[in-house]
């Protein structure tokens, strides 16, 4: 009897090892829906790549709570039809454990409803036209609260600009900033001379800028799908010879730098630009140059919040003990990441302060800090969320 008891608790032990290897060994899984067509795949090739970096250096490091980390990337072809399978197929067959993504609004918005059908925690990581909100739905990007004023003040005060031309494209997002931007521009005493907007795929932008022509702004500010609409409006309107103020709302610096000359001399406002001067921007951008070598994507402001996103879920995870999605939303707010943009923490109403730079682009694609602002606060962005 003695002997088939200890036998029974020898198997009984090596179950039980086998079941906490196996547990040690299960994969935390996430899933990015980016638009690796559409309008914006000039940047989403940079993103996938941020991830990969932060995901190849946290299971370095040992991974989350023993388990490694695995990518599991979907294209949404950057609008709302592809998005709705991306996502439902990242989050009901590949059954991961949380989304983090930089997407168009379209593609967003299309997405929301399965998110919240599967209470699967979401780090958006794109800029948006703010004011969108789900329990499920953490931002660590900026909203036009942040990135508007460094922009139309500059121009205004510095410039000495009294009118203004708004081009956007036509979804929640170009609207939502050019709507931000006009009532903020109208707030500070200046004027808007005309408005309009093209299809996010719009690529002959011949009539709009005949109406920028006529109007003869001081100043142009567009609020275009990040990626390719920027880089055929800005190309036409160059090549229009318009000599009015730029400022681009929804340029990256990668996106910029793939202009060419045409990006020369564009004002932008952004969270991230390459040359931050600080040890953890400069250890992120050796980190990606030693992966990625001459196939590296230039980090941009679209890219780097990703990474930072990758780590804030790690350490949301980490606080929680667990993946449970309750108890992994719960401690989102609560983390904080420092990295190559400085602090994050997206305890304001599910954003997070920023620090804002605004910038020129030069003639070889890179960004001249003109001012910096420091913890630029989001504004109220979803006030009845807890």
């Amino acid at each position: 009897m003695t002997r088939i008891t200890t036998r029974l608790g020898l198997l009984l032990g090596v179950l039980l090892l086998g079941t906490a290897g196996a547990r040690a060994q299960e994969t935390i899984r996430i899933g990015i829906p980016v638009g690796l067509s559409g309008a914006n795949s000039v940047v989403a090739p940079s993103v996938v790549q941020s991830a990969e970096l932060a995901v190849e250096e946290i299971n370095a490091r040992g991974g989350v709570l023993g388990h490694k980390l695995a990518l599991e990337v979907a294209d949404d072809g950057s609008g709302a039809a592809g998005a709705q399978k991306a996502f439902d197929s990242l989050v009901f067959q590949k059954k991961v454990n949380a989304l983090i993504s930089m997407e168009t609004s379209a593609a967003r918005n299309a997405g929301l409803p399965i998110v919240a059908r599967a209470k699967v925690p979401y780090i958006y990581t794109s800029f948006y036209e703010g004011r969108s909100c789900s329990p499920y739905m953490y931002v660590d990007a900026w909203v036009p609260d942040q990135q508007v004023a460094p922009i139309v003040d500059y121009f205004m005060k510095e410039k000495g600009a009294k009118t203004f031309f708004l081009i956007g494209s036509d979804y929640a997002f170009g609207r939502g900033m050019l709507d931000f931007t006009r009532e903020y521009i109208k707030k500070t005493g200046g004027r808007v001379l005309g408005e309009e907007y093209q299809p996010m795929d719009a690529s002959d932008w011949t009539a709009v800028i005949s109406k920028v022509r006529s109007a003869a702004p001081d100043a142009i500010i567009t609020s275009t799908a990040g990626g390719a609409p920027n880089v055929t409006l800005t190309k036409q309107m160059r090549a229009a010879g318009l000599r009015s103020l730029y400022g681009n709302l929804a340029v990256d610096e990668g996106t910029a730098k793939s202009m060419g000359a045409d990006g020369d001399g564009i004002f932008i406002s952004a969270s991230y630009i390459t040359g931050i001067d600080s040890p953890a921007n400069k250890t992120f951008l050796a980190a990606m140059q030693k992966k990625f070598g001459s196939d590296l994507k230039t980090p941009n402001d679209l890219s780097v919040p990703q990474y930072e996103a990758v780590y804030l879920y790690k350490a949301a995870v980490e606080k929680a003990g667990s993946t449970k999605p309750d108890a992994v939303l719960k401690a989102l707010p609560e983390v904080a990441f420092d990295g190559p943009r400085g602090r994050i923490q997206m305890s304001k109403q599910h954003h997070t302060p920023l620090t804002m730079y605004l910038g020129q682009v030069q003639a070889d694609g890179s960004v001249k800090v003109l001012k910096s602002f420091k913890d630029v606060d989001p504004g109220d962005q979803c006030p009845k969320l807890p």
